[in-house]
């Protein structure tokens, strides 16, 4: 009986959690591993997302995996040890570029973890099976490629702009490209919850230096889902402050730029749109005061009224 009794204790108050979390409006749960773009591996990018409520995650690229697990853990977020919770509770890896400080802690890891999918664009993963998993840079702990061929990983291209529904997760996740230093590319993943969506982007430099229009078709993509309320927040880089120059940016974003972008975002859905939209800052390069001083210079340009976020490793974030 006293099992029982402390099995339904724990669901009601399980109930009442998620129904607390749903009145609050928190849809997504995102714990990060890793928020810096490179030069410290022990805090490269790689972003814990569940819908808030579940126990189990998405992991957004995968630079840092273990060293960010155990912040985690130091921090009183996950109980036990890294190792069983990457087993355990992370189910699938989504890998917006196979750049090493996004996938470095995926591949170190992939000897003890658990079987997983591997899902992005065919560029990218077609890129870590040629480069990575191939038998001479690392094992092949995926299901194709160079023999012999693990299976614990399983390759799971998408088709951009389609919506793939992730198993038993109630999760759905539609890959967008970008370019990154071009002709180098990149990927943006828009995951929807029930009808409550997140975008997360990987590198990317804007249309203006990059020679496309990428980010376009990204914003035209996203402005009605943000017309209509449903965007929970956007991660996007910002690696560089504005004294950077255009020809050293290598694909990436400065506050003058990241601004710029969001106005075409913003008049897309109507001007004002924006105006309180949690956007959370990644991947800061970690070189003398460019964090500093990338904050100072995004909330003077902060004309548009964005909510600005800067995710810290292991500090969790609800939106």
């Amino acid at each position: 009986m006293k099992n029982w009794y402390k099995l339904l204790c724990g669901l009601l108050l399980a109930i009442q959690v998620v129904s607390a979390q749903t009145k609050n409006g928190k849809t997504f749960t995102i714990i990060p591993l890793g928020v810096k773009g490179g030069l410290d591996e022990s805090n490269l990018s790689a972003y814990l997302l569940k819908p808030t409520g579940g126990t189990q995650y998405i992991c957004l690229d995968g630079g840092t995996v273990r060293a960010g697990l155990q912040q985690a853990i130091t921090h009183h977020v996950f109980p036990g040890r890294a190792s069983d919770v990457l087993k355990s509770q992370v189910r699938a890896y989504f890998i917006s570029h196979p750049h090493l400080d996004h996938v470095e802690g995926m591949l170190q890891n992939a000897p003890d973890d658990s079987a997983k999918a591997l899902y992005g664009l065919p560029f990218c993963l077609n890129i870590i099976q040629d480069k990575y998993f191939n038998w001479k840079s690392w094992g092949n702990f995926a299901d194709a490629g160079d023999p012999p061929a693990l299976g614990k990983f399983r390759y799971m291209p998408m088709d951009s702009g389609v919506a793939t529904p992730i198993a038993d997760l109630d999760l759905e996740v539609s890959a967008y490209p970008l370019r990154h230093s071009a002709p180098g590319q990149s990927t943006a993943f828009l995951v929807k919850h029930q009808s409550s969506y997140l975008l997360y982007l990987g590198d990317t430099g804007p249309d203006a230096l990059e020679g496309g229009n990428n980010l376009r078709q990204l914003w035209e993509a996203v402005s009605p889902i943000l017309k209509a309320r449903q965007l929970k927040g956007i991660m996007i880089e910002t690696s560089f402050p504005n004294e950077q120059s255009d020809h050293a940016l290598y694909g990436h974003l400065t506050p003058h730029w990241l601004m710029t972008e969001l106005a075409v975002l913003d008049s897309l859905a109507g001007p004002g749109s924006l105006k309180g939209l949690p956007v959370l800052i990644t991947h800061i390069k970690p070189v003398g005061n460019n964090e500093a001083r990338i904050k100072v210079q995004l909330a003077k340009g902060n004309a548009l009224g964005v909510k600005l976020l800067f995710p810290q490793q292991a500090q969790v974030i609800t939106l």
